[in-house]
């Protein structure tokens, strides 16, 4: 079974939202980015805050505020990329850091 390992979400505002997941929901702030984004955890999920424009090429359209994507783990990576083609999900990619393997987006 996958389970969840990040909520990423997009806010006007990186600051005050973090603080407000801090405040009302006792989360733990990890660290903040270059990129002004700012993790956040309740010590099983996390939760990254994104600026809008946080990975938009110059120029593009900033992204809207609201959740931007859920982040899961899982034991067998094949076994879940079966079931999600089987589930009607489309591979829209892989991100790799130099050789090390980072995730696939579906």
């Amino acid at each position: 079974m996958a389970k969840i390992r990040h909520i990423a979400y997009r806010a006007k505002d990186v600051d005050a939202m973090a603080k407000f997941f801090v405040d009302a929901m006792g989360m733990t702030l990890i660290q903040k980015r270059k990129n002004n984004a700012i993790d956040l955890s309740d010590g099983s999920v996390n939760i990254t805050v994104l600026p809008l424009r946080a990975g938009t090429p110059d120029g593009e359209q900033t992204k809207q505020p609201g959740i931007d994507h859920i982040g899961f783990s899982a034991e067998n990576d094949q076994e879940q990329f079966r079931m999600l083609e089987a589930a009607g999900a489309k591979k829209a990619g892989a991100i790799n850091l130099g050789t090390a393997y980072y995730e696939d987006k579906f």
